[in-house]
């Protein structure tokens, strides 16, 4: 009998976006909002993590004051069924422009996440004097959104590793304490056109964190490079998605942002349930 494996903290994706890569354009109606979060919350996630600007190759560059406008309402709706199910619901804003970051920090949002990793140091006290968990990704280009630059796999870990140094050591001598931050390595074009990229960091998972012992945050979800493994479309890359999200838990990540919390909560389930078995 071996031990259960735990599910990762899981991060509900919601969308308030025209051109998001898999859902764009699905939740800005406000009833349709309401209704996603309602199903993520139902599902398994413990957090919902808010984008109100796509960061995919082809998608719009979208102003802050629309960012921020968007945001507004699904805080707000979020206040409210709160407030109706008198259930905790904890709120990530993913956004890499400072002007947003400070409306949710205004806010009182538990996490922000950026996909530019925080590398703006006017923003730095602010973030110190918070005491919102900052999820610092990495990324290949240095500013803008996932664009398909070749990048040699064989020198990503390198690259992870290096970005994280230096950036934490920014964000520590800066007076954010460490214990508020998570790692995401990136994922799908965030690491370039190569498909051997992502799957480097996954299979890494362990080695980076190690050298950081420091929580971290995948997110693998439909991305491009399980489409470029199996040929599957957008709308059906489940079953990828399940895959590399259980060699993740498996390997003891602490964050999972997926758009379908379920599947991963029903295989670790089924998982343990054989592991508890005597003779395994």
């Amino acid at each position: 009998m071996q031990e259960s494996i735990p599910t990762p903290v899981l991060l509900g994706v919601l969308n308030i976006t025209e051109d998001s890569f898999s859902d764009g354009g699905k939740y800005l109606d406000p009833q349709a909002m309401r209704m996603r979060i309602r199903h993520l919350l139902s599902t398994g996630a413990a957090i919902l993590d808010l984008g109100a600007a796509s960061s995919n190759p082809n998608g719009q560059a979208v102003a802050a004051e629309t960012e921020i406008a968007r945001l507004q309402k699904g805080l707000d709706i979020i206040a409210e069924e709160k407030e109706s199910s008198g259930q905790n619901i904890a709120i990530s804003v993913d956004s890499f422009h400072p002007e947003v970051q400070r409306f949710a920090l205004q806010r009182g949002v538990d996490y922000l996440n950026d996909i530019h990793g925080f590398p703006d140091p006017a923003l730095y006290d602010e973030l110190a004097a918070s005491n919102c968990k900052l999820i610092v990704m990495h990324a290949v280009q240095s500013s803008g959104v996932a664009d398909k630059r070749d990048v040699d796999p064989a020198s990503i870990i390198d690259r992870i590793l290096g970005f994280f140094q230096e950036r934490l050591a920014q964000l520590e001598s800066a007076g954010v304490r460490r214990n508020r931050i998570i790692l995401d390595p990136g994922m799908g074009f965030f690491l370039g056109s190569n498909a051997d990229c992502s799957f480097s960091a996954i299979a890494h998972v362990e080695l980076i964190k190690s050298e950081f012992n420091l929580p971290l945050l995948y997110s693998v979800s439909r991305k491009s490079f399980l489409g470029a493994i199996t040929g599957r479309e957008v709308s059906d890359r489940q079953s990828a998605t399940l895959a590399a999200e259980l060699f993740l838990a498996l390997k003891g990540v602490d964050y999972i942002r997926t758009h379908e919390p379920a599947p991963l909560i029903d295989a670790l389930k089924v998982w343990n349930a054989i592991q508890r078995q005597p003779g395994v």
